[in-house]
């Protein structure tokens, strides 16, 4: 059923060309499907009801493409009301709780909007417009950023505990002071980004791009950077306990005055880091 479910996205997307961030959202997509067509098969659904109610739910893939750049000419995009999208966002959010799932944000543009100080734990942004925007010191666990733009954005101060963004452009964003506990950060581009004081703890950061990030002087505990680029990113001063480190390239990674367990130093030295100048604890 996957390879059927795939052959379904093939043609949905075929239109659209080799888009640049093709692969990691039919990848993302894939995988919600398939969750979405056993739920339903568990819910007693035959093989071919379940599979023709997956892909009635799939939504309309122009709303999705208009947020995501391709090489096709895109359809006319309906243009919205910023200004006053943005006051109802407000008004519907701030020291409002929604729960999870409550409110689905699906192919908006809310670019440099201000949903600072505002309760959006649970809610569900999907390929969306929100560079430049500001969500400082507001509650976004358990939210969920899949294929959204959030360039130059600011999420300082704010509670991100197991909020997930999966194939996200997050170049120069703003996470310091940011609650990342179980957060999951995935297929995502972080060049740029920042991380000041951020509490990262069981933080999943795999297939990401954090070339040249700093880490420095910080605790990470139990984080994941499984298949991530890690060119030039610095870990000076850090403390890694139970951090991994699998299928990444860790030798441009910069590790002097760390300090570190000894099961990570063990799989960095293993996979060639520089580790003249650590300390084990």
């Amino acid at each position: 059923m996957e390879k059927k479910l795939q052959q379904f996205l093939d043609e949905v997307f075929a239109p659209y060309g080799n888009f640049p961030a093709r692969t990691e959202v039919t990848k993302e997509l894939l995988a919600n499907l398939v969750e979405k067509y056993h739920d339903l098969k568990q819910q007693g659904m035959s093989e071919d009801e379940a599979y023709q109610a997956t892909i009635d739910s799939f939504g309309d893939v122009e709303e999705i493409m208009e947020q995501i750049p391709h090489t096709e000419k895109n359809p006319k995009i309906k243009q919205e009301d910023d200004a006053s999208l943005r006051k109802t966002l407000k008004k519907a959010f701030r020291h409002t709780k929604l729960g999870l799932g409550a409110s689905r944000f699906t192919a908006v543009n809310l670019k440099q909007s201000d949903l600072s100080d505002t309760n959006l734990s649970g809610e569900i942004f999907g390929a969306s417009a929100l560079m430049e925007s500001v969500f400082d010191r507001s509650d976004l666990s358990e939210a969920s950023f899949r294929a959204t733009a959030l360039k130059n954005s600011s999420f300082a101060s704010t509670n991100l505990t197991e909020a997930e963004f999966t194939a996200c452009d997050l170049q120069n964003t703003k996470f310091n002071n940011a609650n990342l506990t179980k957060a999951k950060i995935r297929a995502s581009a972080l060049r740029g980004a920042a991380f000041n004081d951020a509490i990262l703890s069981g933080s999943d950061f795999s297939r990401s791009d954090l070339g040249g990030i700093s880490f420095d002087n910080q605790e990470l505990k139990d984080v994941i950077f499984n298949g991530a680029s890690l060119k030039k990113t610095s870990f000076k001063g850090t403390t890694l306990l139970n951090v991994s480190f699998h299928h990444t390239a860790v030798k441009h990674a910069i590790f002097d005055g760390t300090k570190m367990d000894k099961v990570t130093y063990a799989l960095l030295k293993g996979a060639g880091s520089v580790l003249d100048n650590v300390t084990i604890l």
